[in-house]
């Protein structure tokens, strides 16, 4: 079995990274620093100490939402939906996961960075709860699967190895640095898994405790198959709301001389 996590939260989890990074927002070169900025210089000594105290003072904010730069609160963080083949053969057991809602990201602590381009990012989380509608069909074990109900999930310590390639640009209008993240690629590695469905199969208890039983023996597996999905989808939500953002940060805001 390998491990993999809700890609959902630790990717979410790098994209708040990113974010606090960066100092998401409208273009806020001009007047006070937000309360949400800690700004860190370049020549510090201590400037990776200095970028993740930064990190962990964003978190909050984020958490809630930045009403000032239109940055809606992360929890929960909604999904449309993903469909899973988990048993091969001509009556496999698939399942369809739709309106995902995941908490548990904005929970997130970056141990470590490596600035630049490539730059480098190892992050971790607690736990992330997913919750969504589920829908099945196919064999699972030997029993007809087919039905509906509710689905629940908690990956506990999830750790993302991310990595990603950064450009940057500058503005004729007021000659700032502007950054803009053009590729991610994320390794996930999640130590529990713990995963349950309910009020399926006319609350069914044979096929409901045969669902579960199937879930807690091959929780890593599932989450192995959910990772390519996650991963796709997330990748492209947050890169296009990070660098959404971006295109209004100057990197001068919130790194100085």
């Amino acid at each position: 079995m390998h491990s993999m996590s809700q890609a959902s939260r630790i990717l979410l989890a790098f994209s708040l990274a990113i974010l606090a990074c960066v100092w998401a927002g409208k273009d806020i070169s001009e007047g006070p620093t937000p309360e949400y900025v800690k700004q860190c210089s370049k020549s510090d000594p201590n400037l990776k100490p200095c970028l993740l105290d930064a990190l962990d003072h964003l978190r909050p904010y984020l958490r809630d939402g930045i009403p000032d730069i239109d940055l809606p609160a992360v929890e929960p963080f909604r999904m449309d939906e993903l469909k899973l083949s988990l048993t091969g053969g001509p009556n496999g057991y698939t399942v369809r996961l739709r309106e995902l809602y995941v908490r548990g990201a904005s929970n997130y602590t970056v141990e470590d960075i490596k600035l630049g381009s490539p730059f480098e990012a190892i992050i971790r989380m607690p736990a992330l709860i997913l919750d969504a509608q589920y829908s099945s069909s196919g064999i699972l074990i030997i029993l007809p699967a087919s039905g509906n109900g509710t689905f629940h999930a908690r990956f506990g310590n999830a750790r993302a190895l991310v990595r990603g390639l950064v450009s940057t640009h500058q503005r004729e209008n007021n000659n700032k640095t502007y950054l803009r993240v053009d590729t991610l690629d994320v390794k996930l590695s999640v130590k529990d898994v713990n995963m349950r469905v309910s009020k399926i199969f006319n609350n069914n208890r044979i096929l409901t405790e045969a669902t579960n039983l199937f879930l807690r023996e091959n929780g890593q597996e599932v989450l192995k198959v959910m990772e390519p999905q996650l991963k796709r989808k997330l990748s492209t939500v947050f890169i296009g709301i990070v660098n959404q953002l971006l295109l209004h940060v100057p990197v001068e805001t919130f790194l100085l001389p």
